[in-house]
């Protein structure tokens, strides 16, 4: 009998993980200080400034204490990416600016945002940025791969293996999206993010990564442990829609 075996391989991105509360960035206001110069110093916008500390006006006294940057407060359901795409910032900035070694966040942690105003104006919006470093040239056919069909091989894998916490890699809680299609990717073959449509399983996210899912290869989610066993392994062809 052809022996099934269900592929657990997503460890490094679904293993439990944790992440410091960062603290707001403060400034302590002296004398002969003036938003504008606090706001060039710091590379962040006046009104920005006015509107983290509920400023009605430019005046400020000597030992204000003034916030310089935003926060977001995680709610369940967000994942890394939606944050990084609200505000218009790089996943990897987030991670830096909070400490986080993982892209698993929890909900009531607060995330702070440094917006950069400069950075802004010379960057394009986090969704465009995000994806064209994540996008990277296919190996074979030296083309991106957006709209380009392939054979891989495909393995199953469920949220409740041992030692894992049932986070994908980009911050979906597959625990609490069972009905979701996510699919572990090399994001060198397939960028994170994109929609692909897979045979026999379905148009899926590619959200997640894995230490054995390396090449022309993928891992499905399916919640249910049996039908992930009756997965086994197999080759099916999948299209990059986007």
């Amino acid at each position: 009998m052809k022996r099934k075996l269900i592929s657990f391989i997503t460890f490094a991105s679904l293993t439990a993980g944790f992440s410091v509360q960062a603290a707001a960035e403060e400034i302590t206001v002296k004398e002969g200080d003036t938003l504008w110069d606090i706001a060039e110093q710091n590379e962040v916008e006046v009104e920005h400034i006015k509107e983290w500390n509920n400023l009605s006006s430019d005046k400020i006294l000597p030992e204000d204490q003034l916030v310089l940057n935003d926060s977001h407060e995680v709610k369940l359901g967000d994942t890394l990416w939606d944050i990084a795409e609200e505000h218009e910032v790089d996943i990897d900035e987030l991670e830096q600016w909070n400490d986080l070694d993982s892209h698993i966040i929890k909900p009531g942690e607060e995330l702070q945002i440094k917006h950069s105003e400069a950075k802004k104006e010379t960057t394009e919006p986090v969704a465009t940025t995000v994806k064209k470093v994540q996008k990277v040239k296919n190996k074979e056919t030296e083309q991106e791969p957006k709209g380009q069909e392939m054979t891989v091989t495909a393995t199953a894998y469920t949220a409740n293996c041992e030692g894992c916490s049932g986070t994908t890699a980009t911050g979906i809680d597959l625990n609490a999206n069972p009905d979701k299609k996510v699919i572990a990717v090399d994001p060198s073959i397939i960028p994170l993010g994109s929609t692909v449509e897979v045979e026999g399983y379905g148009t899926a996210v590619a959200a997640d990564t894995g230490g054995a899912i390396k090449g022309n290869k993928i891992d499905v989610f399916i919640p249910s442990k049996s039908d992930a066993v009756n997965w086994g392994r197999k080759k099916v062809k999948i299209k990059v829609l986007d």
